[in-house]
């Protein structure tokens, strides 16, 4: 299903576009403004991963922030190939570097979830602010894309307010309901509510609060400044005024794009973002499409050789201190006690 939805999205994307002429574009782009862009796109990433870290504080405070950028890459790249998969793998591949139970590690990953999709409403909400006409009249999916991430985000909220006040009586009542169903359906409800659990109780203290909340807006800050630095890639300053204002809406907006369970996005961050910046900033189609097939293959092939790199330089870090070496497979086998 993912990849039938990439080649409808594709086809929505690039119809009526002439592609010679992108190419012509995208052979131009400018070696300066490129290698800026790796460079923030890199450390975009990398405040991530130092997020991760004080989301994880409580569970273990002297995580590697090698082995945390790492393992985010490495999520990254793993759904460049198969959507959602990465999470998994991220989540599998820091318990083995760092020595923490898979429940733990899930569990702060839900919540880094949670995060990202809070701030990504908030950030929505300030472009609609920020764009000088109505946004909604624009993009008309726009308004029901964000009441049903407010819906979520709440009923998020109320679920985790449920689980850790009253977490023993909900705990109890919810598993001998599903008991009544099915034990195998119980013995996976109590799973996921220990990883839950675990996971909200995570992030706790004043201080990772507040980290987390800075480095989230330092994140997106930084999101904005990629998008904004992909304008001057393809020059397209030269073609009109661009503003950070602009790259903010249009980083905001095509977020959705990256939710779509496509493999990276494919497609369905080309649709938007062509959409973008052709009915809302009046860029023509062939522009467009060049920033969102550079932008697009620039983050897709960083994730890849990532994954590639950081798998086999920790690796061999951890071989040279005599511990075991982790691949795609042994991240799942239960280890030898």
């Amino acid at each position: 299903m993912p990849f039938i939805l990439t080649v409808v999205f594709l086809y929505l994307a690039f119809r009526n576009v002439n592609f010679s002429e992108t190419l012509h574009l995208i052979s131009n782009i400018s070696v300066l403004y490129l290698a800026l862009f790796l460079i923030v796109f890199m450390l975009s990433h990398y405040i991530r991963a130092l997020r991760w870290k004080y989301i994880l504080n409580s569970v273990k405070e002297d995580s590697s922030t090698l082995n945390l950028f790492g393992a985010t890459m490495i999520g990254y790249g793993v759904n460049s190939v198969v959507p959602r998969l990465g999470e998994l793998y991220r989540a599998m591949f820091l318990g083995r570097w760092e020595g923490i139970s898979r429940t733990s590690i899930f569990g702060t990953v839900i919540v880094e979830r949670v995060v990202d999709i809070l701030s990504l409403l908030i950030s929505v909400l300030i472009s609609v602010m920020i764009f000088p006409g109505n946004l909604y009249e624009q993009l008309p999916w726009l308004e029901s894309a964000i009441i049903i991430a407010a819906v979520l985000i709440l009923s998020i909220i109320l679920f985790i307010i449920l689980l850790i006040k009253l977490k023993q009586k909900f705990y109890n009542k919810i598993l001998k309901f599903a008991g009544k169903i099915s034990h195998t359906l119980a013995e996976k409800l109590a799973n996921i509510f220990t990883t839950l659990i675990d996971g909200f109780a995570s992030l706790k203290g004043t201080k990772n609060y507040f980290m987390t909340i800075l480095l989230t807006i330092i994140m997106m800050v930084t999101y904005g400044y990629n998008s904004f630095l992909g304008f001057y890639l393809l020059e397209m300053n030269e073609l009109q005024t661009v503003t950070y204002g602009m790259a903010w809406i249009l980083m905001t907006i095509s977020a959705f794009g990256i939710i779509i369970p496509t493999p990276g996005g494919t497609g369905s961050y080309h649709l938007i973002v062509i959409s973008v910046l052709v009915s809302i900033f009046g860029f023509n189609k062939e522009i467009s499409s060049a920033y969102a097939l550079v932008t697009h293959l620039i983050s897709y092939l960083v994730f890849i050789s990532s994954t590639l790199f950081f798998v086999y330089f920790i690796n061999k870090k951890r071989e040279r201190k005599g511990e075991v070496s982790e691949n795609f497979l042994s991240v799942f086998k239960k280890r030898e006690t």
